[in-house]
């Protein structure tokens, strides 16, 4: 078989309908668009949500609270997920980054005291929990702030 005798099975493709050719096509006329109304001019486009001149659900509904566009995304990381590395280890965000633990070392780190480290670990982030720092000391580590 060659590339030149593939054909598409039965049914798989169908002519396209050939709108405006006269009255036994079916689809003569008014090309399936009805008489008259918004829809059935040309170049009409209804934008999403509009209810033909009705007040939209989207207005009519009470709006509450604002986006801070100021807000800082923070990545999270908890003590346990540090225990992957080995003692003395530098855990920086690119470390992590390179390890798939976060997404991305442009946002800044923090991390979080949930869990038991039970390495000695030399941690750098921008921002610590109070409980994450006394652990990682505990553990003769240290927490660094970047």
């Amino acid at each position: 078989m060659r590339l030149h005798e593939v054909i598409p099975p039965e049914g798989a493709r169908q002519a396209p309908k050939r709108k405006g050719r006269g009255p036994a096509s079916g689809l003569g006329k008014t090309a399936g668009r009805g008489q008259k109304g918004q829809k059935s001019r040309s170049g009409a486009k209804i934008r999403r949500g509009f209810e033909g001149g009705q007040m939209p659900l989207y207005r009519r509904l009470p709006k509450r609270g604002f986006t801070n566009i100021n807000r800082r995304k923070w990545f999270i990381v908890n003590l346990e997920t540090l225990n992957r590395f080995a003692d003395g280890t530098e855990v920086t965000p690119e470390l992590l980054k390179q390890e798939g633990v976060i997404k991305s070392a442009k946002e800044p780190l923090k991390v979080l005291g949930d869990g038991e480290l039970k390495r000695r670990l030399v941690v750098r982030a921008q921002g610590f929990s109070k409980q994450a720092r006394e652990k990682i000391e505990a553990a003769g580590g240290k927490a660094e702030v970047i």
